[in-house]
């Protein structure tokens, strides 16, 4: 494993971090037998799903190595049926059974027959395929998953690259940080964005958590997908906020990005801070959004990110295991790098399929943390967006919140 990967793995067991990617799909299959078997081939055939971790010391990395597909991989649940909504808060307490990578580094949740789920002409079926964070990123999940369900693409294997000399690669990247605060100094690169001060929203979670999802067409979304999200959800949270008597003039969300710093990574993207400027029309709040967007892609390209990222991947497992093993998970910060999440994924094209009936839509739960009661999953599945909202139901009045993200999203 890669050092970020191995801090993913050590991490999981303080903190959960397992993934949930929700697939949706029109019809149930006549023989669950069949389309399982199904299923199981397709992981047969995939190298990069028969992985599993194995962690055999303090002084060394973990490894993935070759693995059996275990049979429990393929886990049947409600065999009766369910309707859509329950299907979703079903999959939503998936995440309480946290994978051990060292015996499964994913797990595909089978819901035969559901009905409701949006597009569907009668009932569907759903495949809620779990995988560990250190296994896959959003971009290796969904190559991970189209493999389980029938994309005739490659799934790309990492390479990885010699661990480097720390000492070397540490003065390596101090020297590129002072270049990078040159460059910022100089107007030259952006600066690092401002933490946000903490809201309602940003309470520790107490309560089962809900989950609510709408599905939209790619087009309903302008300029792009993820800012088009983040326009409503500055102009939902700013109100339901303000009706609580909360200042919003420094909202922020925490964005993930996609990255390219290590080849042999299964994890490459990075959390940024962007500003949701609630204050503004929305064309110009599209606007500034994008630019803080644009800025934060600069400054990621910046060499200064790649020799950090290098120096981090020379720190022997000794030290990093002892850095994760002191972590804090009841620490709470004074400022959050978002008040709330936006994770944005595209799961590609819709050319997926269970039991010989097509893929309808692709959903995802970020989750949540200590420091966030709110998060958001924007999927893209071809022309089809699902926007999922993830809560605790403490801290956060879904309902309102809902009805006004509704209310703010294009019709």
């Amino acid at each position: 494993m890669t050092a970020v990967d191995a801090q993913m793995f050590w991490m999981s067991a303080v903190v959960p971090n397992d993934q949930l990617v929700l697939y949706a799909f029109d019809g149930a299959p006549d023989s669950l037998d069949a389309a399982l078997d199904e299923l199981r081939r397709r992981a047969l055939a995939c190298d990069e799903l028969r992985l599993r971790a194995v962690d055999t010391g303090a002084w060394r990395y973990p490894r993935w190595c070759p693995a059996e597909v275990d049979a429990d991989q393929l886990a049947i649940h409600h065999g009766g049926g369910l309707a859509w909504q329950a299907c979703l808060d079903a999959a939503a307490r998936l995440r309480d059974d946290t994978l051990d990578l060292r015996r499964m580094t994913w797990r595909a949740h089978i819901f035969p027959r559901v009905t409701g789920i949006p597009g569907c002409s009668g009932v569907g079926s759903v495949v809620v395929v779990q995988t560990g964070h250190a296994f896959a990123d959003g971009s290796r999940g969904t190559a991970l998953g189209g493999a389980l369900l029938g994309r005739q693409k490659p799934v790309p294997v990492p390479v990885a690259a010699r661990r480097g000399f720390l000492p070397l690669r540490g003065l390596a990247a101090a020297r590129a940080h002072r270049m990078l605060v040159r460059d910022t100094e100089a107007g030259r690169v952006p600066p690092p964005p401002p933490g946000r001060p903490l809201l309602s929203i940003n309470q520790r979670p107490r309560a089962t958590s809900v989950v609510r999802t709408v599905v939209l067409r790619r087009d309903q979304l302008v300029p792009t997908v993820t800012i088009g999200v983040l326009v409503a959800v500055s102009d939902a949270l700013a109100g339901y906020l303000a009706a609580r008597g909360e200042d919003t003039s420094t909202l922020g969300a925490e964005v993930t990005m996609a990255g390219a710093q290590d080849s042999g990574a299964h994890n490459n993207f990075r959390n940024v801070g962007i500003g949701l400027h609630p204050d503004v029309d929305p064309a110009r709040r599209a606007e500034l959004i994008g630019a803080e967007l644009a800025a934060q892609r600069r400054r990621g390209d910046h060499p200064a990110m790649r020799a950090s990222a290098a120096a981090s991947a020379a720190i022997p497992a000794a030290l990093l295991r002892w850095g994760v093993g002191h972590f804090d998970p009841e620490a709470r910060g004074a400022t959050v790098t978002g008040n709330t999440v936006v994770s944005s994924v595209n799961r590609g094209p819709a050319d997926l399929s269970f039991g010989g009936f097509p893929v309808l839509l692709a959903a995802g739960f970020s989750g949540l943390s200590p420091m966030m009661s709110l998060t958001h999953g924007v999927h893209g599945l071809g022309d089809v967006i699902t926007l999922s909202v993830h809560a605790d139901p403490d801290n956060v009045d879904v309902d309102d919140y809902w009805a006004r993200l509704c209310a703010a999203l294009p019709g």
